[in-house]
């Protein structure tokens, strides 16, 4: 016990309840980096308790110079410890202390006890994101271990991927929140399980390895370099503004020498006509739609008269479709107009 706990436990008196704390961590954020107000109460306390032997903090804890005690009292040697004012720190597992916290409560909610002050110290926080880490964690793990995860390749799962990217569609334009959570995630699990698999390289062909850092750290270079409004010096105040840096930027990181270059051929043919209209029509480039006889060139300028007008004529076309199903099952469950 340090001076000034002593000071203060002598102060409190024999019948003084103490105080608990426990110390919660975050294992995504590195150890031992821990809040002040954690250090203080590390610094000040009394006692300092940890269950877990090998739990990551410790030994951060004990190069500056904190003592811990590695054992797991119950609750009511835990509330014993902190007789006559002390301060006791325990140091949290990972899921948490629930024997201890329900043994506490137990004893809080019986009133014969004079109970500690209790508090519950965040020593170390979740920045937005975290849980990708455990994402990744969880990733690398399947790859490893589970015997179908272990033998899938880029091509072979670029299927899911086109499955998954449509279902999320779905999920937004039918306007289920639960839903849009889920195939968001379904989606991200595609760009992680990609970039897990591109870990390993593709040697036959001289393929040089990357990682998920490398596909966030390519995606965040480009989204600064593509807002210069925002991290940059220049100024946008309204979307076409913005659209029109995004195409500067684009253009001279591409150097492409065609409009066209860039759009996926393989994409939804009226997706594909749209993109083509809306590229020429960016670029100043006044193009005569080709004539032809069929459904072809009909839907050709469908698709550019749509972008023009600012519809998505896959959207348009998919929600038609919807209100035809709608019909379609009416007519289904409606009795039989003819014998």
């Amino acid at each position: 016990m340090n001076a000034t706990s002593s000071d203060a436990a002598a102060q409190a008196g024999p019948a003084a309840p103490g105080r608990i704390v426990l110390l919660t961590t975050s294992h995504r954020v590195a150890p031992g980096l821990l809040s002040w107000p954690a250090w203080q109460a590390l610094r000040a306390a009394d006692q300092v308790l940890c269950a877990d032997g090998a739990h990551p903090q410790l030994p951060y804890l004990r190069e500056a110079g904190v003592t811990v005690d590695e054992t797991s009292p119950d609750a009511q040697e835990l509330v014993d410890a902190c007789a006559g004012g002390r301060t006791v720190v325990v140091v949290a597992l990972g899921e948490g202390e629930p024997r201890l916290t329900d043994g506490l409560a137990r004893l809080a909610g019986s009133g014969r006890v004079h109970m500690p002050e209790l508090e519950l110290l965040p020593a170390s926080y979740d920045l937005p994101g975290a849980r990708l880490l455990d994402l990744v964690q969880v990733m690398d793990r399947i790859r490893v271990e589970c015997p179908w995860s272990s033998r899938q390749t880029h091509e072979g799962l670029a299927k899911y991927g086109i499955e998954e990217a449509y279902e999320l569609v779905e999920a937004i334009e039918e306007g289920d929140r639960d839903e849009l959570r889920e195939e968001l995630g379904d989606v991200l699990l595609q760009v992680v399980f990609h970039s897990r698999i591109a870990e390993e390289g593709r040697p036959e062909d001289g393929s040089e390895p990357f990682s998920i850092d490398d596909v966030a750290g390519g995606i965040v270079a480009k989204l600064i370099h593509r807002h210069p409004h925002v991290f940059g010096d220049e100024t946008a105040t309204t979307p076409e503004e913005v659209k029109e840096h995004w195409l500067r930027t684009k253009a001279e990181e591409k150097r492409r020498t065609s409009v066209t270059e860039g759009i996926p051929l393989g994409q939804p043919g009226l997706a594909l006509a749209a993109k083509l209209a809306s590229r020429a029509r960016t670029a100043g480039l006044d193009v005569e739609l080709p004539r032809g006889e069929g459904v072809g060139y009909e839907l050709l300028a469908v698709a550019a008269r749509a972008e023009a007008e600012g519809v998505d004529p896959e959207a348009a076309l998919r929600a038609a479709a919807r209100a035809y199903r709608d019909a379609i099952r009416a007519r289904e469950g409606s009795p039989a107009l003819d014998g």
